[in-house]
């Protein structure tokens, strides 16, 4: 066979995603259970009027935030996001191995974490369609849960030592399994069609709010919602830490803002549309949130809202608010029951396509085994980094949801969050006179506040999960050592092997 016979073109991405399909995939990722779910415990923290600060400050740190994924996603618009930005900007031959790896290592923790979050919220709704299901539901249900000799406060919600690891399996649990796997099955196909089916899904998602953002709005009294009479007239005792407690549900129910990033080599014109779909999402969630937010306090007042932990378990603030307005037994709370779970499904299918690009970014790099950065020949996918994050994210949606948010938020904040924002500044210094599409406005000081406000967030979130934290992260950095080591990279190779 002649040397010079010429060799298959490698299959590659394609650029079919635009500003709309980009937006939609941020939304939909944003908009899943969270909004619904974490209401009533913010109510619970900051009685009041005073709760919808967790939603506006939040929406700041989301808006800072957001600065910084908008330069690096524009700069550097590839597959893998946060691992290929950390490679790139901490030196790719040195210290940006160690935390493109270490970035991969929280990944596989809170990557399904946050996306099997969203089929555990809808088990939880599902259980919610009929009285009948319910109690079928409980009948053929099975929890075990680890005990913790300690209680802990998470976000406003005091867990017994008893619920601190929970586990457990129900025919609610096996349908939300069943979606999963045909999450799986969709995204497996080209990326034109992906695309289309965002944009549906989207639609989908937003119904829902919408429904209930109109219903709100023609009963809407600020007399109700902005109250002070009560517990909110001397103002909340230990403001900082409900504050943070808000933040933490509001956090959670903003991530995804930033999916976009991670299917850099799948977008048209990155250098435009990967900050334009950001900050396009920053606004119309930030938006609907606060607004979801005042419809559904309008109807249910935040004073008849239950502050009890074991009926917040059981409590659908949206339920409540349908039968309120057409009454017990209609059928506009079952409605509103399954819209959510479409709502779950969507969010699923968004975090999974976001998700499944980033095993496949570093595997291009070098840093990740390179089965990983296999594309499909026909599909134009990468395959193996979508059946990854799908399995892992099949296994965490039978842990407990508490739990499931815990250790996402905790496990993202030192690995992702505070270095992208240590690795702008530094590419900055370091790299000057780079291209950048987009640049940061008011450089540095959107870095320093959004700085100040993922460390708040850490240092309030109490000493277990600051320990669960720096834990895994000491156990990433050994096995970061042990990789290094077989593979004969830095930093076990002397400086003349490092420069080749």
């Amino acid at each position: 066979m002649s040397e010079n016979a010429p060799t298959p073109a490698e299959p590659t991405l394609q650029r079919h995603f635009g500003l709309w399909q980009a937006t939609a995939l941020n939304v939909t990722m944003i908009v899943g259970a969270g909004v619904f779910a974490t209401i009533p415990f913010m109510v619970k923290e900051l009685p009041g009027p005073y709760a919808l600060l967790g939603w506006v400050i939040g929406a700041l740190l989301m808006f800072f935030d957001g600065m910084i994924w908008s330069e690096l996603g524009a700069t550097m618009p590839g597959s893998g996001g946060t691992s290929l930005y950390l490679l790139e900007s901490y030196g790719p031959k040195k210290m940006g191995r160690a935390m493109s790896f270490l970035f991969i290592w929280q990944f596989l923790i809170s990557g399904p974490l946050e996306i099997g979050s969203g089929l555990i919220a809808l088990a939880t709704f599902a259980r919610n369609l009929t009285p009948g299901f319910q109690k079928f539901d409980e009948r053929l249900s099975f929890n075990k849960t680890l005990a913790i000799s300690e209680p802990r406060h998470v976000f406003g919600i005091d867990i017994e030592p008893m619920d601190v690891i929970g586990v457990g399996t129900s025919p609610a649990q096996w349908l939300s399994f069943g979606l999963g796997i045909l999450v799986i099955f969709l995204l497996y196909r080209r990326i034109t069609t992906l695309g289309r089916l965002t944009v549906l899904l989207w639609l989908g998602v937003l119904a829902a709010m919408g429904w209930i953002l109109m219903e709100g709005a023609v009963r809407f009294d600020p007399k109700v919602v902005f109250s002070f009479s009560g517990a909110p007239a001397t103002g909340p005792g230990n403001f900082a830490h409900k504050l943070s407690a808000t933040m933490f549900l509001a956090m959670y129910s903003y991530f995804g803002y930033y999916s976009v990033c991670y299917i850099g080599d799948e977008v048209r014109a990155p250098g435009k549309t990967i900050p334009r779909s950001i900050f396009l999402s920053v606004l119309i969630v930030g938006i609907m949130f606060v607004g979801l937010h005042l419809a559904l306090v309008s109807v249910v007042p935040w004073r008849e809202i239950p502050t009890d932990d074991e009926k917040l378990k059981s409590f659908s603030l949206s339920a409540e608010f349908m039968q309120r307005i057409y009454g017990d037994g209609s059928r506009a709370a079952t409605l509103i029951t399954l819209l959510l779970i479409g709502s779950c499904f969507g969010s699923v299918f968004a975090g999974m396509l976001g998700y499944s690009r980033i095993p496949f970014g570093a595997a291009r790099q070098g840093h990740f085994f390179s089965v990983f950065g296999a594309v499909h020949p026909r599909h134009r996918i990468p395959h193996v980094g979508l059946f990854l994050v799908g399995a892992l994210t099949l296994f965490w949606s039978f842990f407990d949801l508490q739990n499931v948010i815990t250790a996402l938020i905790v496990t993202r904040i030192l690995e992702q969050f505070v270095a992208q924002i240590i690795g702008v500044m530094i590419l900055r210094r370091t790299q000057p006179d780079r291209p950048r599409p987009y640049r940061i406005w008011l450089y540095p000081l959107p870095c320093l506040l959004a700085l100040a406000g993922w460390l708040f967030l850490y240092v309030t979130s109490g000493i277990v999960f600051i320990l669960l934290g720096l834990a895994t992260l000491t156990l990433g950095i050994g096995a970061f050592l042990l990789w290094a080591n077989a593979t004969k990279t830095w930093p076990f190779v002397g400086p003349a092997s490092v420069e080749a």
